[in-house]
């Protein structure tokens, strides 16, 4: 894999985004091969899954320069379809599994992270669900993540406002099960070694109840949220949060 890097220690195995000039921003390969790396760990023999991002930060979300480039009105459903399978591969996982958030985690990186069963972040790492300032929705399955964590109501203003909160306030919240003011490799190892040490296949089996009960509602919002996001893809909003995205400027939208 040239986008993303997976690894084995004993009975945890890492799954690194590696993307670093670009912030881990995901374009079609980097999904592809996400999607690749979770089903090897899914058969792989390992207990502990821990997600994380190399270089400046986690995942800037998706690569909004390389899909204009490159991604035509006919390549769009291939690529939600990908993005679906890959986190409900991650969700569903009979692992227990970490997000290890340093820098930013937004938009679709933030979604990717909240499919974690654990979502740990560095007190001076970001988060953001921002696709509003572009003209989106959530995808991902962040409308079901952050609903979740948050509530109906809460789960709407936030993706409304789209602001980037820190990691003290986005645990107050309760979008992230913990911070660390130090080192955060060394929490995530150990972490993962306290859950080791309990008896895994118990609670793996407590996760396969609730995601039993949770991925077929998970896969309706995913298919709901591509059918909008398409819809969305078309208005003059979108054109205009693109525009100021790369001009550097303060968007002007008109609710087109």
């Amino acid at each position: 894999m040239n986008t993303v890097n997976v690894a084995y220690e004993g009975r945890i195995a890492r799954v690194e985004m590696n993307r670093p000039d670009v912030l881990n921003a995901m374009d079609t390969v980097m999904l592809n091969e996400l999607l690749a790396a979770f089903k090897e760990v899914r058969e792989s023999k390992a207990d502990v899954l821990v997600l994380s991002g190399a270089g400046r930060g986690f995942s800037s979300g998706g690569d909004i320069k390389s899909m204009l480039s490159n991604m035509d009105a006919s390549a769009f459903p291939e690529v939600m379809k990908t993005i679906s399978k890959m986190v409900l591969e991650l969700y569903t996982m009979p692992k227990l599994t970490i997000s290890a958030i340093h820098g930013a985690a937004a938009g679709l990186g933030f979604s990717l992270a909240l499919a974690c069963d654990h979502v740990m972040a560095h007190e001076t790492a970001i988060v953001s669900m921002n696709f509003i300032g572009i003209g989106l929705i959530p995808d991902g399955g962040g409308h079901f993540f952050m609903e979740k964590r948050l509530g109906e109501t809460k789960a709407k203003q936030m993706i409304w406002e789209g602001k980037r909160l820190g990691a003290e306030e986005a645990l107050r919240l309760g979008l992230i099960d913990q911070m660390v003011p130090g080192d955060l490799r060394a929490a995530v190892e150990e972490k993962a070694s306290e859950w080791l040490e309990k008896p895994v296949a118990a609670m793996i089996e407590t996760k396969g109840i609730y995601t039993s009960r949770s991925a077929g509602i998970l896969e309706a919002v995913l298919s709901m949220e591509t059918s909008s996001q398409y819809k969305m893809r078309q208005t003059e909003d979108h054109q205009e949060g693109i525009s100021s995205f790369l001009e550097k400027r303060q968007p002007q939208f008109t609710g087109k």
